[in-house]
């Protein structure tokens, strides 16, 4: 996040036919940071199903989601819904600095989208422009693993 403090970071990211987003307020990201340190990206995991089953685990037990202001997946037919909850709290946060990750194939029109929907005080970066062990990369593989495990679950 740099040398910026920003009041919430929003997450949004893909995974086949679902789409999915985090918001967390940034003063909560310090005590969520030790509950998932043991997280990673799933296409990098040898033993998919062990690995899952131990993510899906701590989902539980550390109530994970909990953390999160929101949070949604769908459809990627409903990517619509997703972008408008998202449009939404931008617009009720209006006087806020926020941190958006996106995944890098919907960067552009993301940007679009922030730009009809006022989003001066917005810095948004590509999913790929991460930099690993960095909490914003801890908290995107929050997004990931929950994608991947909905996904198995279908």
């Amino acid at each position: 996040m740099g040398k910026n403090k920003f009041d919430y970071c929003i997450f949004i990211d893909y995974s086949e036919n679902l789409i999915g987003y985090l918001i967390i307020e940034s003063d909560k990201i310090g005590t969520l940071l030790p509950k998932i340190i043991r997280f990673r990206h799933y296409k990098n995991v040898r033993n998919k199903k062990l690995y899952l089953k131990n993510v899906r685990q701590t989902f539980k037990r550390e109530k994970i989601l909990d953390y999160f202001l929101k949070h949604k997946i769908r459809a990627v037919r409903y990517n619509i819904e997703i972008f408008l909850d998202i449009g939404l709290f931008i617009k009720s946060n209006s006087n806020c600095l926020i941190f958006v990750c996106i995944d890098n194939n919907q960067y552009n029109s993301f940007q679009t989208f922030v730009k009809i929907v006022n989003g001066e005080n917005i810095v948004i970066v590509k999913e790929s422009e991460l930099k690993v062990d960095t909490p914003e990369y801890q908290i995107s593989l929050v997004l990931d693993n929950w994608l991947n495990m909905e996904r198995l679950k279908i």
